[in-house]
């Protein structure tokens, strides 16, 4: 009996917990258009957003794409992306976008300014509008 009531308290206390991902430390409710990665200037457009709590969006050169991001920040996780496949002359600019957003696993939010990065040294920088 102590048991159950302790994972009940448990699963209640996770319920209240709210939004800890991403989203509700300031990245919610902007286009944030990818500048550079790994330091090198991001040429083609690609942006993502927030959408709402645990979700990612955005568009790359040639697809849009979502999926989730439920990672507490400041952690950062896309997990698998559903990527729309239409053919386009930047296709490679686009993997490469891809592939660095899904490798990063740190973020931070400051003003108009989003950098994902993670251990290996990688970085991607973004900037945000409303």
């Amino acid at each position: 009996m102590l048991r159950a009531a302790l994972i009940g308290s448990l699963l209640l206390a996770n319920a209240c917990a709210g939004d800890e991902s991403l989203s509700a430390y300031g990245a919610s409710g902007k286009m944030w258009q990818l500048r550079s990665i790994d330091g090198a200037a991001f040429s083609a457009s690609a942006h993502l957003t927030f959408p709402e709590p645990g979700r990612i969006a955005g568009r790359g050169p040639c697809n849009s794409f979502q999926g989730s991001q439920t990672a507490p920040y400041p952690w950062f996780e896309t997990g698998s992306l559903a990527v729309t496949r239409a053919a386009c002359p930047e296709r490679e600019v686009e993997a490469a976008f891809l592939q660095a957003l899904q490798e990063m696993t740190l973020a931070e939010v400051s003003g108009d300014v989003l950098i994902l990065s993670n251990e290996a040294g990688r970085e991607m920088l973004f900037t945000g509008g409303g």
